[in-house]
C-alpha cells in the first residue's frame, strides 16, 4: 500500500513539475530512492552512500593511471571494499558457525560467543555488484568515469531495482540517467502492463502456490513420492513467479521514468539444456559472472580442464552469492556438474 502511494507522487513530481530540469529529476530520483530504502532501516543508507563514494573515487584513479599495476591496485580497493562489506553482513556468522562445527567434529566444543546479531541489509548483494561493475568497466577501458556525482549516486541507488535487481551496468543505466528523458505515452503504458503482469505472477501464481509447497516441504515424511515430485515442480513455478514477477515490476516501474532496464528472465523453463537455462534465468547475474569472473579466468579458452575449472568456480561463487549456507554451495556444485 505504501508503495502505491509513493510511486504516483514521485511520478507526478518527476514528469509534471520537474519535466524540463534533468538535474532536478535526478535529484528527485536520488531522494526517492533513499527514502524508499530508508523506510526499511535508515541506518543502512550509510552503506549505500559509502559504497557510492568508494567506487566514484576509485573510478577516477583507475582511469587516470596508465601503469597496469597501479590500475589493478585501485581495482582491488573496489573489490575488497564491496566484497568485504558483503562478507561481513552476509557471511560473517556463516564462517564462524562453520568453524565451530568443524571443531565439534573432532570432539572440541567452542561456545558461539563470536557470532554477532547482524541484520542483513536488504539489497546489499545487488548494489555492491552494481558499483563493482562500474570499476571493472573502467579498468577494462569499456567506460569513462562520470564527473557527475549526482548521476552516479542515482545509478547506484535507483529504487525500482535497488533491492533485488536486475543488476545493471553503468554502460546502460548510468548513460540513461545522465541524458535527458522524454515522456513517451507508449513507454508508460508498456511499463504499467509489465507492473500488472509482474503482480499477477507474484500474487496470483507464486503466493497461491506457497502454502501448498510449504506444506509438502514441511511434512515430506508423510507424503508419497508422487506428492513430493508435485511439490518440487510447483516450487519451481513459485520461485519463477516470485522472482520474475518482481523483475517485471522493477523493469515496468523504471519505464515510468523513461528508463529501460535489462531483461532478467527469458522464458528459462523452455530451455533445451542446463547451459541454455543459465543464459535465460537471472540474466543480469549470470552475465555479471560471465563478464567479470568467467572471462577474466580464461573462459572456455585454453584446455578443457581449465574450462571445466572455470565453470565450477563460477557456480560455486553463484551458489555462495545466493545464500550463506552449505546447501547453496551444494546447489552451485550440482549445477556446475
Amino acid at each position: 500500500l505504501e508503495f502505491f502511494i509513493f510511486l504516483p507522487i514521485v511520478f507526478g513530481l518527476y514528469w509534471f513539475v520537474l519535466k524540463k530540469h534533468l538535474k532536478a529529476q535526478n535529484m528527485l530520483l536520488l531522494v526517492a530512492s533513499y527514502v524508499f530504502y530508508g523506510l526499511w532501516d535508515w541506518r543502512f543508507l550509510s552503506l549505500i552512500l559509502l559504497s557510492t563514494l568508494v567506487d566514484y573515487y576509485v573510478g577516477f584513479h583507475i582511469y587516470k593511471n596508465e601503469k597496469a599495476i597501479i590500475r589493478k591496485r585501485w581495482l582491488w580497493v573496489s573489490v575488497l571494499f564491496n566484497v568485504g562489506l558483503l562478507g561481513f553482513f552476509k557471511y560473517y556468522n556463516f564462517f564462524v558457525d562453520s568453524w565451530i562445527d568443524m571443531f565439534s567434529l573432532f570432539g572440541y566444543t567452542i561456545k558461539s560467543t563470536w557470532t554477532l546479531k547482524v541484520i542483513l541489509p536488504v539489497g546489499i548483494s545487488f548494489y555492491t555488484f552494481q558499483t563493482m561493475s562500474y570499476s571493472f568497466d573502467i579498468y577494462y577501458k569499456k567506460l569513462k568515469p562520470t564527473r557527475n556525482f549526482l548521476s552516479f549516486a542515482t545509478f547506484v541507488s535507483f529504487f525500482p531495482q535497488l533491492v533485488a535487481g536486475p543488476i545493471e551496468r553503468a554502460s546502460n543505466l548510468l548513460s540513461q540517467i545522465t541524458n535527458k528523458r522524454t515522456f513517451r505515452y507508449d513507454q508508460i503504458v508498456s511499463g504499467l502492463k509489465l507492473i500488472l503482469w509482474g503482480l499477477f505472477k507474484k500474487i496470483v501464481i507464486a503466493d497461491a502456490l506457497a502454502p501448498i509447497v510449504d506444506d509438502v516441504f514441511s511434512n515430506y515424511v508423510n507424503y508419497p513420492a508422487s506428492t513430493l515430485i508435485l511439490g518440487v515442480t510447483l516450487f519451481s513455478f513459485q520461485v519463477y513467479g516470485d522472482f520474475s514477477g518482481y523483475s517485471d515490476i522493477a523493469i515496468g516501474t523504471a519505464k515510468l521514468f523513461g528508463i529501460e532496464l535489462m531483461s532478467n528472465f527469458k522464458f528459462p523453463n523452455f530451455s533445451r539444456n542446463v547451459a541454455e537455462y543459465w543464459q535465460r534465468w537471472h540474466v543480469s547475474l549470470s552475465t555479471w559472472f560471465r563478464h567479470y569472473i568467467y572471462i577474466p579466468l580464461g573462459g572456455s579458452r585454453g584446455s578443457k580442464l581449465k574450462s571445466v575449472r572455470n565453470i565450477i568456480i563460477i557456480f560455486l561463487v553463484s551458489g555462495f552469492w545466493h545464500g550463506a549456507n552449505w546447501t547453496f554451495i551444494f546447489w552451485g556444485a550440482f549445477h556446475a556438474l
